[in-house]
């Protein structure tokens, strides 16, 4: 019964993180293309290009004028 009361914290903490996760954004471009990431992508002004992260974890940036719109999933 111990082993019980000494994993239900680390379930719970487990749980409360996994529901903290990036939350997930479609990027549209002007082509048609539908591009994934993972938490909202940052304009970066000096660039004009938008920087995110791919659905790999991978840092991605794509030109702001090949943008159409950013929708949260």
């Amino acid at each position: 019964m111990n082993s019980r009361k000494s994993t239900f914290p680390v379930v719970m903490a487990f749980l409360l993180l996994a529901g903290c996760a990036a939350t997930q954004y479609i990027i549209s471009t002007n082509d048609g293309t539908m591009i994934q990431a993972n938490g909202k992508p940052k304009l970066n002004a000096k660039t004009a290009m938008y920087e995110y992260q791919d659905s790999e974890g991978r840092a991605a940036s794509i030109k702001q004028d090949e943008v159409k719109q950013i929708l949260e999933r």
